[in-house]
């Protein structure tokens, strides 16, 4: 059943799926991105890129600022 605006009770419910889904993948990307910084912040990171059209290899070195500590 429709209501004034032409938006049935299904369309919403396929919305509100697609928003869960998107939210799930946003708290995925976010909990990478966190793991990420964390250890660029403990030790030297390098990140290995190819260009997908050329296909030259690009080396990124990132180093944080936080001292390695002995564990």
């Amino acid at each position: 059943m429709a209501d004034k605006e032409g938006v049935s009770e299904k369309d919403i419910e396929q919305i509100q799926k697609q928003l869960d889904l998107l939210d799930r993948r946003f708290d995925n990307i976010d909990s990478i991105v966190t793991t990420v910084a964390e250890r660029i912040m403990k030790q030297p990171l390098a990140l290995n890129l190819t260009c997908p059209r050329c296909g030259h290899k690009i080396e990124i070195g990132i180093i944080g600022t936080e001292k390695p500590t002995v564990r």
